[in-house]
């Protein structure tokens, strides 16, 4: 038993080092491909391992209610987030964007509670409140005084992708960890196919190898790969324990940006990590108290 659980935390910090590189990965990209085959392109990619894998494995098709599900986990984790997370990297240094991100799993947790008929402690909504101000001060003070794009399209994708782990998170339950993102991918890529068409220009193919590499890396595992580990830890060592790595993001995340990309840390950046971090631990493990039905 003691051996499931080590194999399913090693496994699930693979996830979180995985996703910890996308926004590092999306910086490099977005100069050479540009927000849309960066944003999208990913998904199409993805979808022609997936179809393969999911042909292999011979997994049945989705019923009419699981497509519905699949439909909001598609809108954000295949859609809203890859779009959202890759314009702002335009403008945002990484390191910026790992303090915002670092809310994801306050709002997953929110997310769950309401969708599961759950209303939460004080606590909960205190920790988010403080967390939520201190991302706030962090942005408008790096924006001299104003919230730039940028971090509005980080805030949204927060919000977004966390109803979208939500509702994963209680689809898989039945349909399977890792099928869950491979029918959302397959939902959403025919969608991108021309909009990626028009995009594509004879000047990306003088890119260099550290863009490509990037974009195959977004692909292939913030995408898919990523997904697959990060379920699959959870479902060998408990959602609650191996839930807890997913607090190392930020920080990965930051010192992904100082080795790739070269970027300065200030002490206030990894003041504001602890901070937001701490509530969020805080709140994501508040006790809730399940809705009376009438």
């Amino acid at each position: 038993m003691e051996t499931k659980v080590k194999r399913g935390m090693l496994i699930g910090f693979i996830g979180v080092v995985c996703f910890s590189l996308t926004l590092p990965a999306t910086s490099i990209a977005v100069p050479y491909f540009g927000e849309t085959i960066v944003g999208l392109g990913r998904t199409v990619i993805a979808a022609i391992i997936v179809s393969i894998i999911l042909i292999i494995k011979k997994e049945s098709l989705p019923n009419k209610k699981q497509l519905k599900s699949l439909g909001i986990v598609a809108i954000g984790a295949v859609l809203a987030f890859p779009l959202l997370t890759t314009f702002a990297m335009k403008t945002l240094p990484v390191s910026h964007g790992a303090i915002e991100l670092a809310l994801l799993p306050l709002a997953t947790a929110g997310f769950a509670m309401w969708r599961g008929g759950e209303r939460p402690f004080k606590r909960y909504w205190i920790a988010s409140i403080i967390a939520s101000i201190a991302v706030l001060i962090y942005a408008v003070y790096l924006g001299l005084g104003q919230l730039q794009k940028g971090d509005v399209a980080l805030i949204l994708a927060v919000i977004i992708l966390g109803l979208s782990y939500a509702e994963g998170g209680k689809l898989s339950k039945e349909l399977g960890s890792w099928q869950v993102i491979a029918w959302a991918i397959l939902i959403g890529a025919p969608f991108f196919i021309i909009p990626v068409a028009l995009n594509i220009s004879v000047n990306m193919l003088q890119a260099p190898i550290e863009a490509w590499m990037s974009l195959i890396y977004l692909a292939l595992v913030s995408q898919f790969l990523a997904y697959v580990a990060w379920y699959g830890g959870m479902s060998l060592g408990g959602i609650a324990r191996v839930g807890q790595i997913q607090y190392l993001q930020p920080f990965l995340m930051i010192g992904f940006s100082v080795f790739f990309l070269g970027e300065s840390i200030t002490w206030l950046t990894i003041v504001l990590a602890v901070i937001v971090v701490f509530c969020v631990i805080i709140g994501k493990n508040a006790p809730v108290i399940k809705k009376e039905s009438r």
